[in-house]
């Protein structure tokens, strides 16, 4: 083998990375049938418990409602799990960043009027068409549009713009939450790391893999007690062709 033949290690550890990614994800769906069981039999146990009608069965009814939440928790951390296990390579279509943005506030509008929360666009009409996968980015910008609604108080402002780069185009996402302290933002991009009760840890890292998987970056400023910013850059449609 000569050394143009030779596997560089950056090659070998993206190979044990998608091998490892491939057992993890295969793990998680295992553990996904008999827990969708579990989680149904519990069902099934709490109904014939409530049909008792006596107080002995209260204490077991109500162990069986903690096994059921716990169950709904975990299959939500599976589902984030595989999800994030899962991402590959994606078959990338010419799009618009704007009309994602739309389509993701507008899910969202009902829930910032009920918190008492403004959103402000600020869209560029003359923004350049990127290379994208509009199921996963959206998903990516949701989780974005979801922390930053859950940050912020009410009264307070979600500031949305898109603008051209030298190199592309760019969106940032400006709300008047509570911000991040330094801590927080050096490991909120880990797997599994979370400031949340009952989070995944994976909501972030997966929207900066999907930013990542469509040629982009992701960066976050912060200041605590003033709020946060999330930067997204992707290259223009013309430039990764």
């Amino acid at each position: 083998m000569t050394s143009s033949e030779k596997t560089s290690p950056i090659d070998e550890l993206r190979a044990q990375y998608e091998e490892l990614a491939e057992l993890s994800g295969s793990l998680a769906h295992e553990i996904k049938n008999p827990l969708s069981v579990i989680h149904m039999n519990i069902d099934l146990l709490s109904e014939d418990l409530a049909d008792w009608h006596s107080p002995e069965s209260r204490r077991p009814l109500e162990r069986a409602k903690i096994i059921r939440e716990q169950c709904v928790r975990m299959q939500g951390l599976l589902r984030d799990f595989m999800r994030y296990a899962r991402l590959r390579d994606i078959d990338l279509v010419s799009g618009s960043l704007n009309d994602q943005l739309e389509t993701v506030l507008n899910a969202y509008s009902a829930e910032a009027s009920q918190r008492g929360i403004e959103i402000v666009r600020f869209l560029d009409n003359d923004l350049p068409s990127i290379a994208l996968h509009s199921d996963s980015l959206q998903a990516a910008l949701m989780n974005l549009v979801k922390n930053s609604l859950e940050a912020t108080d009410r009264g307070g402002q979600l500031l949305v713009r898109t603008y051209t780069t030298n190199s592309g185009v760019a969106m940032d996402l400006i709300d008047t939450g509570r911000g991040i302290d330094g801590n927080t933002i050096m490991h909120m991009f880990e797997p599994f790391y979370t400031t949340k009760e009952g989070g995944s840890g994976l909501g972030l890292p997966t929207a900066r893999k999907i930013v990542e998987a469509h040629s982009g970056r992701m960066s976050v400023e912060s200041d605590v007690g003033r709020g946060t910013k999330f930067t997204l850059e992707f290259p223009a449609l013309r430039r990764i062709i």
